[in-house]
């Protein structure tokens, strides 16, 4: 009788990184610089590939939405954080704090699952070279694109439902500098094992399979390139595949990192502080270890700016004249 029904609840509190107030100044400029790094850097990424017509090929293409993916990633919880500094509030509604666990999930999942279709598609562009545009033609990319997108609809869906079944009562304070679904569960005053158990299962699934066909897919792309006679063809075959692999260590490296540190220091700002590797620090590197590890991608960019640059200068001209 002492629950209050989750209907009563109208917010939530985000406690943040620290309680210092000299180092709110301090994490405003510093995560702010490095949203707008990652916005930037994702964003120069997506126009690059559709602007260079070399660029439109399965594995650009899959690249350009990962880069999307981590566009909105980053943007479900950094701007909220920086409000929050900026208005001295640690406030999240309610509906704010369910909003940003289902889009966060969304695209977290959605990360996932592109690394892992990006991983076979680089096993068929090694393993089956004469066969890679009759398997991974436009049609069979929107199919696993779309394939990528329902599953991480269903997954954040049915997580974000579950929420709604449990009562909180008076503790309603967030060790974390957004909602992270595990915390916000754990503030539930009636029975969470449902929640526990669809999380555990959620996440044993969405861990081990992608992981098992990524490390399938590239102990099949190694066979392969040991087969080649010359080294500097087995070179150029790794080459291929070295940025998604650099990629997929720094993502699943961070996300091992977050949880070993999770369960060492539960219900502390350790894990949150860690969360910050994979949350906004992954997101920031990837569109640098594509840019500097390919050189059709250096080459798009150069190309990119050259024509905002004439352009620019076309206009500058323009309303000079005039």
């Amino acid at each position: 009788m002492e629950e209050r029904n989750q209907t009563c609840v109208t917010q939530f509190i985000l406690l943040g990184l620290s309680d210092e107030g000299g180092l709110q100044s301090l994490l405003f400029w510093v995560f702010l610089s490095m949203y707008l790094v990652t916005f930037t850097g994702n964003l120069l990424m997506i126009l690059a590939i559709i602007t260079d017509p070399r660029l439109h090929m399965p594995m650009y293409f899959f690249l350009s939405n990962l880069s999307f993916s981590d566009i909105c990633f980053t943007s479900t919880t950094v701007p909220k954080m920086l409000l929050n500094i900026q208005t001295q509030s640690k406030v999240i509604t309610y509906e704010g704090c369910l909003s940003q666990m289902y889009f966060f999930m969304l695209f977290g999942v959605l990360d996932n699952i592109l690394l892992t279709v990006m991983a076979y598609d680089r096993f068929v562009a090694i393993c089956q070279p004469l066969h890679y545009m009759v398997i991974m033609n436009p049609k069979f990319c929107a199919i696993l694109l779309l394939v990528c997108w329902l599953l991480g609809v269903f997954y954040s869906l049915l997580l974000d439902l579950l929420i709604l079944r449990l009562s909180f009562c008076t503790d309603l304070e967030i060790l974390h500098f957004f909602c992270e679904l595990k915390q916000v569960i754990q503030l539930a005053c009636s029975d969470r094992f449902l929640n526990d158990l669809a999380v555990y299962l959620v996440s044993g699934l969405l861990g081990v399979v992608p992981l098992t066909g990524i490390l399938f897919s590239y102990s099949r792309i190694v066979t392969s390139i040991l087969r080649i006679s010359s080294v500097r063809g087995k070179y150029k075959a790794f080459s291929t595949c070295g940025s998604h692999l650099s990629v997929v260590s720094l993502f699943y490296g961070t996300c091992l990192g977050v949880y070993l540190s999770s369960a060492a220091a539960q219900n502390s700002r350790a894990s949150a502080i860690a969360s910050v590797m994979y949350t906004v620090v992954t997101p920031m590197l990837n569109p640098f270890i594509y840019g500097l590890r390919n050189r059709d991608i250096k080459q798009a960019l150069r190309n990119l700016f050259s024509r905002e640059t004439l352009s620019a200068c076309r206009i500058l001209c323009f309303k000079i004249k005039t």
